[in-house]
């Protein structure tokens, strides 16, 4: 004869084997919403590289030019 302890801590142990199960099936389907992000990021990323790379390029230029900072004034 089983103890009531005994079945008491089986159906325990099967929830939370229950439990873990779903809780790997989110985890999982959070990895591959979170891998789809960072696939649709790389081209944020490099468009926004990009675009710090020409900002360097212009001020280097302006910069290396007799380029004034000041403002025309109008006559």
């Amino acid at each position: 004869m089983e103890s009531p302890h005994e079945h008491q801590q089986n159906v325990l142990l099967s929830r939370i084997i229950t439990n873990v199960e779903k809780l790997n099936e989110a985890v999982m389907m959070l990895n591959k919403s979170l891998q789809e992000i960072n696939i649709n990021n790389m081209d944020v990323e490099l468009v926004a590289q990009m675009f710090k790379n020409y900002q360097s390029n212009v001020l280097f230029h302006l910069e290396g030019s007799s380029y004034n900072s000041n403002p025309l004034s109008k006559s």
